[in-house]
């Protein structure tokens, strides 16, 4: 599927409409190609000859691939958080680092072009379960607080009034008229006799 804007086009609304970081000056959230991303990160790797022989296992440092080995060939709405402490070590190059949010597939993990809706979407989801300022409603229960008793009550409400809704003009001339066993009488209709 093609593009309906190009990536420097989407990143750039979401850098308008959500922001960027004080300190860095990068934008709060990004849409990029899960196979271009690299980061540094600590691990244990695992050495080959170019002709396939163990050499060892060595922990370091290492230029790596970011997505690609779980996510490829698909662009992924990605959010800025700051490193904790505690992950330091394991991502020592920065400060901060960008975190996959929503690779844009189907179900079935197909290849979806980015949105802006769908990137909008996924954010304004993703603020809403943090609590921040958000377009997406929150639910709220409607049963908290009450007892059963009048948990019982309102549902039965809740029953009565679904099947008003549904069934509300039932009546035995209208099911006569649905099964086709009335007979309609023409507004207009004369009686004529011989």
């Amino acid at each position: 599927m093609e593009l309906t804007e190009t990536i420097d086009s989407l990143n750039k609304q979401l850098a308008d409409l959500y922001g960027v970081d004080t300190v860095t000056g990068q934008p709060m959230w990004r849409i990029v190609w899960s196979e271009d991303q690299f980061e540094h990160r600590l691990g244990t790797y695992d050495d080959y000859s170019p002709a396939g022989l163990y050499l060892r296992t060595v922990t370091e440092v290492r230029w790596v691939p970011k997505y690609r080995q779980w996510i490829k060939k698909k662009y992924v709405l990605e959010h800025l958080v700051a490193i904790p402490d505690a992950n330091m070590p394991e991502l020592p190059a920065t400060k901060t680092s960008y975190e996959p949010i929503y690779p844009f597939q189907t179900t079935s993990k197909k290849y979806l072009p980015p949105t802006i809706q769908a990137a909008k979407f996924a954010i304004e989801l993703i603020h809403a379960a943090m609590g921040s300022r958000s377009d997406v409603a929150k639910y709220k229960d409607p049963y908290a607080g009450k007892t059963m008793e009048e948990c019982h009550e309102m549902k039965v409400a809740e029953i009565d009034s679904l099947q008003e809704e549904l069934f509300g003009n039932e009546s035995y001339v209208g099911d006569a008229l649905a099964h086709k066993e009335a007979i309609i009488v023409p507004r207009n209709f004369e009686k004529r006799t011989k």
